[in-house]
């Protein structure tokens, strides 16, 4: 049987990644797996276990020994730490406020890479983050890079939270999201990059349906192609 392919999906944050993601590996029957998830996970548990996080050492040792699973349910993702399902907790802005301190540190960035690769290691997955295409999966057959203008991804965001029943304020959200994609791009380790032969598509003005669209028919036309090639 011929092995499924891997798509990279990367971009920074409120770009739409993950219901993207979820919408693609749905229809193509593929495994959906967010990456960020897993930095938010272990930046719980560094938290709710008070464990400092400008001590690297500790955080490394902690990534080392953490159990983080994801699992496809019924259309969601859900997040567990060691067997408990922090599913809601990640998603908090305290957490995103800190996830770049421990996605930031190489130690974690190479554990978590592996367990990134084994997951996407027999193929047929939907992979998105920050790195997928130039880092954990560089070979991806397919590599796609999401932005949007960052007005439209603080909207999405606050939108996001208002439907949580947070209490959130709009022009905070944009300047959390500018100081994130910063940290993002510049960090030392891995930073936030187009990799070259990445597709790249602005969906400022575009639905998260028409999006998922753009790349199912990317995909589908290739798939056409290499079968006209092959005759």
């Amino acid at each position: 049987m011929k092995k499924k392919n891997v798509i990279a999906i990367d971009g920074p944050a409120g770009a739409g990644k993950s219901t993207i993601a979820k919408i693609v590996a749905k229809k193509l029957g593929y495994i959906y797996i967010d990456t960020g998830a897993m930095y938010r996970a272990l930046t719980w548990k560094a938290l709710d276990e008070k464990t400092d996080l400008a001590d690297i050492d500790a955080i490394v040792a902690l990534a080392r020994k953490t159990d983080v699973e994801l699992k496809n349910s019924g259309g969601k993702l859900l997040v567990f730490v060691d067997g408990r399902d922090v599913s809601s907790e990640i998603r908090k802005e305290n957490i995103s406020k800190h996830t770049n301190e421990t996605a930031s540190m190489g130690g974690v960035r190479n554990i978590l890479r592996q367990k990134q690769q084994e997951m996407g290691a027999r193929g047929g997955v939907v992979m998105e983050g920050r790195d997928i295409g130039t880092c954990v999966f560089p070979d991806a057959k397919y590599k796609f890079y999401l932005d949007a203008s960052i007005d439209e991804r603080a909207r999405r965001r606050y939108n996001q939270l208002l439907k949580k029943g947070e209490k959130v304020n709009l022009a905070r959200i944009k300047t959390a999201i500018a100081e994130r994609d910063y940290k993002d791009k510049n960090r030392g380790i891995n930073p936030l990059r187009c990799a070259d032969d990445a597709e790249v598509i602005d969906s400022t003005h575009l639905s998260l349906k028409e999006v998922a669209k753009v790349i199912l028919d990317y995909v589908g036309l290739d798939y056409v192609r290499n079968k006209k090639r092959q005759r």
